[in-house]
């Protein structure tokens, strides 16, 4: 089960661009019911070794901005380790209701901004100024989404990349794919010193990954995009709103069975 889905998540990646920490986490929680935290570290692993076979092509394509890099670095490197210690606090105090909650937020959050601008084109920012220096402020609380949930860097930094600096789309993806490598490196260190990873489902995950990456990239030119994109984000959606809902419910069931012994004990 862990090859099909590593091979079904890469295949996506492939075909649609969508980041690997964002389909890993509510697929490893909800359908092999793997503990948040776990499968945040596992997430994090995974869109490393992914996104590593990305990287050295961008950059013999020249689409990776160095400076422009080196201000979203500067941001979301702290980002990622305060969220992954915040993550880490949560797991320590027993906050995992809590946990599932946020990461359902985000999920949805993530899910509804793509719907939303799916149809958009990818376009160079109109505006010929150079605000890079503004992506360092803008990328720490982007780093610690992506330390908390392993979600996020894709889609905003992408959104701030187009906003603030004049680069070809081209540059854009490929200085963004760049930047999430690092900050998923060094958010799965992170994640991985604090014992809250599982080697084996990694591997298997990476191993059925490698296989959907290279099937996607053969069939990338052949399956519609945008389509497929917007039928991937819904689900996402959903499986956002099923955290909440199974969130709301373990906080919900135990209140409600204390309120019905307590009026149960008050009839005697």
């Amino acid at each position: 089960m862990p090859y099909l889905i590593g091979f079904i998540i890469a295949l996506f990646i492939a075909l649609t661009g969508v980041g690997a920490g964002t389909i890993t986490v509510p697929v490893l929680v909800l359908f092999l019911g793997v503990p948040a935290a776990e499968a945040v570290g596992i997430g994090l692993m995974f869109a490393t070794a992914v996104k590593l076979i990305l990287v050295p092509s961008q950059i013999l394509r020249r689409n990776v901005a160095w400076r422009t890099l080196a201000y979203m670095l500067a941001g979301g490197v702290p980002g990622v380790i305060v969220g992954s210690l915040f993550l880490k606090h949560l797991v320590t105090v027993g906050s995992q209701n809590l946990l599932n909650a946020l990461l359902g937020s985000i999920l949805v959050t993530t899910a509804a901004w793509q719907i939303t601008n799916s149809f958009k084109p990818l376009k160079a920012n109109a505006d010929p100024r150079d605000r890079s220096p503004l992506l360092a402020c803008l990328m720490l609380p982007v780093g610690a989404e992506v330390g908390f949930s392993s979600a996020g860097a894709g889609a905003l930094g992408s959104a701030a990349l187009l906003s603030l600096t004049p680069l070809l789309p081209a540059q854009v993806v490929g200085t963004d794919i760049a930047f999430g490598f690092i900050v998923s490196l060094i958010g799965s260190g992170a994640h991985w010193f604090s014992h809250s990873s599982n080697t084996e489902l990694l591997l298997q995950l990476i191993a059925g990954g490698v296989v959907g990456a290279i099937t996607g990239t053969l069939l990338s030119t052949r399956v519609p995009r945008r389509p497929l994109r917007f039928a991937l984000w819904v689900w996402l959606l959903i499986l956002g709103g099923q955290f909440l809902f199974n969130s709301y419910q373990a906080w919900a069931v135990p209140r409600r069975d204390a309120v019905v012994q307590a009026r149960a004990a008050g009839l005697k």
